[in-house]
């Protein structure tokens, strides 16, 4: 079982920038697919971005261009910059494990974290 801890959330100002970590414990990161979702208030889980064990990355529409999803095999880290943030990026935001193939679905992902709370005031 793999623990994952998320840190780095908070508050900020339309516009400004956080960067999400999220630390993995055990000797097999690098095996895994990472992924980062979030929960807004009132709605689904949705996914935010993955990133392969070779480092291709992917996004959802609504956070490209903003958001960078990197990872840092020798620290077991995964790691969200968020840039011109939105109030509608509010959200509980999730790290996750993949030790399958490339998947955007949180249902296919093995282990989740407590989550750290995004809120973007307008």
């Amino acid at each position: 079982q793999v623990q994952l801890v998320e840190s780095g959330g908070g508050l900020v100002q339309a516009g400004g920038s956080l960067r999400l970590s999220c630390s993995a414990s055990g000797r097999t990161f690098s095996n895994y697919y990472m992924g980062w979702f979030r929960r807004a208030p009132g709605k689904e889980r949705e996914f935010v971005a993955l990133i392969t064990r070779t480092g291709f990355s992917t996004y959802t529409d609504s956070v490209k261009g903003r958001f960078t999803i990197s990872r840092d095999n020798a620290k077991n880290t995964v790691y969200l910059q968020m840039n011109r943030l939105k109030p509608e990026d509010t959200a509980v935001y999730y790290c996750a494990t993949r030790t399958g193939s490339y998947s955007q679905a949180g249902y296919d992902y093995d282990n989740w974290g407590q989550g750290t709370q995004v809120t973007v005031s307008s």
